[in-house]
């Protein structure tokens, strides 16, 4: 990876985090994605002239993504109900780089070598180790575990679904537009079906922490699906998953919440990992 791809990567992670900070803290999680994809989707529309459709190769997995997308929001929704952020979040940003890897593998015969390997298994120690940091499992509520475990299988299903279709779709940009237009399409019907007022209500009261989530949302996963178009998924993904480090950082310094002896070892271990997938790759 050059560089350049690691430091847009490193960028992502933060916004990244930023988003889900904005998410988790509204109250209103299912709310919050939604109108951050649909103010995305709304900024995306006049590109759509811009740029060509995407090649025929790459729309089983763009449907795919889609798809997919929808039912993580649901059960992002549902984990950030269920549990603090500082549980789920790490939970499965830390296991997902690890699923990418072995859905890369199985896929599209993405083969890393052995000290990528070590490093994205080091990232995903530290970064899972904060939703355990001070005792047992059992902290953890139960809903909120097999919530987090879900939301990890969905995030590396779509990573690998647009690794995939990013590369075949003849133009990056291309992809990951009709991505954005297309991706608050269930969400949005479902919300307009269920609960329209308190949906409408909740974008009238926060159209600047919408906008901005948005922006953040959007921005993070541009660069991610970009990154994934010339690199290896399972390292793109693994570097995007230090958002757990900053979303650490953003609650220490913007939340006072305390850093801890166990986020320092995490931090350590997540930054050996990063240092490994750079150098041994």
């Amino acid at each position: 990876m050059t560089p350049l791809i690691v430091a847009l990567v490193l960028l992502a992670a933060l916004l990244h985090a930023s988003w889900n900070a904005m998410a988790k803290s509204g109250g209103s999680p299912q709310f919050s994605i939604a109108s951050y994809r649909l103010i995305s989707a709304i900024c995306c529309l006049p590109l759509l002239f811009l740029f060509p459709i995407p090649l025929l190769e790459s729309w089983p997995m763009l449907l795919a993504s889609t798809f997919i997308h929808t039912l993580y929001y649901y059960t992002l929704s549902r984990s950030y109900r269920n549990g603090d952020l500082s549980q789920v979040y790490p939970l499965f940003r830390g296991l997902a780089p690890v699923l990418v890897v072995l859905g890369a593998a199985l896929l599209a015969d993405e083969y890393l070598t052995p000290g990528a390997m070590l490093g994205i298994l080091l990232v995903s120690a530290g970064l899972i180790s904060i939703t355990f940091a001070g005792g047992a499992i059992g902290k953890i509520p139960p809903l909120a575990l097999r919530w987090g475990l879900a939301t990890s299988v969905l995030i590396a299903a779509y990573t690998v679904a647009d690794g995939m279709g990013v590369r075949v779709a003849g133009n990056p940009f291309s992809y990951i537009i009709w991505l954005f237009v297309l991706e608050p399409i269930p969400i949005g019907l479902w919300l307009l079906a269920t609960d329209r007022s308190g949906w409408f209500s909740y974008m009238r009261a926060k159209p600047v922490k919408i906008c901005a989530g948005a922006l953040a949302a959007a921005g993070a996963y541009a660069m991610v699906i970009y990154a994934m178009g010339v690199a290896p998924m399972g390292m793109v993904s693994s570097l995007r998953e230090t958002s757990v480090i900053f979303a650490a950082l953003i609650g220490t310094f913007l939340f006072r919440e305390p850093f801890g002896r166990q986020r320092i070892i995490a931090a350590t271990l997540v930054c050996c990992g990063v240092v490994l997938i750079k150098i041994l790759s």
